[in-house]
């Protein structure tokens, strides 16, 4: 169970994996992770410069000066940066367990919003609601955005959680 927000480490390791194709600055390190996220998802500012100052006195990263841009503060890799790098890609499968229960998480408060007689959230014209047919737009997105990066039409999987743990010799406990 995740106690908030993304999973740990997640900006930084999106941070390191961005100054690998190029030196970057901060505001655009976050325009690109916005548009990874499709948009929906956009770290502030308080965080992702906090992480270039740490990966800079880490040695992780550098700042380089550019002429063509005197003001903005430009960080690139380092040779340890690039070892960091490496080490947390192999930490990545570890996050994967944080990401389902980011996801699962926030649309089963989504659907509680719709569904639980404790919440008396309005509905209103014209604006995103809490009901059935919003929560299935979102499933339907879901399944679209899966179909497109993984290239396939998209299976049910009729096994219950238990079931699929077992298949994939996951530990539920994990």
């Amino acid at each position: 169970m995740r106690k908030s927000g993304p999973p740990k480490g997640l900006i930084a390791y999106l941070v390191l994996e961005l100054l690998e194709e190029k030196p970057r600055y901060g505001y655009e390190i976050l325009k690109e992770i916005r548009e990874i996220s499709g948009g929906h998802w956009e770290p502030s500012y308080g965080s992702v410069y906090p992480i270039l100052y740490k990966f800079e006195d880490n040695g992780w990263a550098a700042r380089i000066d550019r002429e063509d841009e005197p003001d903005r503060k430009y960080f690139e890799l380092t040779d340890d940066g690039y070892e960091e790098l490496e080490e947390r890609r192999e930490r990545g499968t570890e996050k994967a367990k944080d990401f389902a229960d980011v996801i699962l998480g926030f649309f089963h408060v989504y659907a509680a919003f719709s569904t639980d007689e404790r919440f008396e959230i309005p509905e209103t014209d014209d604006e995103w609601r809490f009901d059935e047919t919003f929560s299935q737009w979102i499933v339907e997105q879901v399944v679209r955005h899966h179909e497109h990066y993984f290239e396939t039409d998209f299976e049910r999987i009729e096994s219950t959680p238990e079931e699929f743990y077992e298949r994939y010799g996951i530990d539920e406990d994990d």
